[in-house]
């Protein structure tokens, strides 16, 4: 029987459940159809986040940004080139900390941009400040290889 992974779709927070060999064949949810590992950057708000957060078996990268930010907006087309580059191995998802304040407390974030990567329930580690793609790209597979 093939493993099994669970990922939650970023436009319903619903659980989803399929074959880990499908994570990078772009699966939809089975409620709302939005695709769940597409290569493209989700919006989130603090709900949402902390349920993918826990339930995800694929890494997850998560970036705190505010749109009044200059360099959260410079960072962001790098953010979603790193989205594009790690497509079916980790998604990356971003949270606005304007719309959603209560996100900057529950996870203690002192400035932005600011990115949090997640796996297997908890928090694996942290990053500040905007940079290009290539040093997520790094950044994650470093501390990815710490967790295996």
């Amino acid at each position: 029987m093939a493993t099994k992974i669970k990922l939650t779709c970023p436009e319903c927070a619903q659980v989803n459940q399929f074959p880990a060999d499908k994570a990078e064949a772009s699966p939809k949810c089975g409620i709302c159809g939005h695709a769940l590992n597409d290569g493209k950057v989700a919006k989130l708000d603090l709900k949402t986040l902390e349920k993918m957060a826990k339930n995800d078996d694929l890494p997850l990268l998560v970036d705190f940004w505010a749109p009044w930010c200059g360099p959260c907006r410079q960072m962001a087309p790098e953010f979603e080139k790193a989205a594009r580059a790690l497509k079916g191995k980790v998604r990356l998802a971003k949270i606005d900390t304007q719309s959603n304040p209560d996100a900057t407390v529950r996870f203690n974030i002192r400035g932005i941009p600011a990115f949090i990567l997640f796996h297997r329930g908890r928090e694996v580690a942290r990053l500040a400040g905007a940079r290009p793609a290539s040093d997520l790209l790094r950044f994650v597979e470093d501390k990815l290889a710490l967790t295996r």
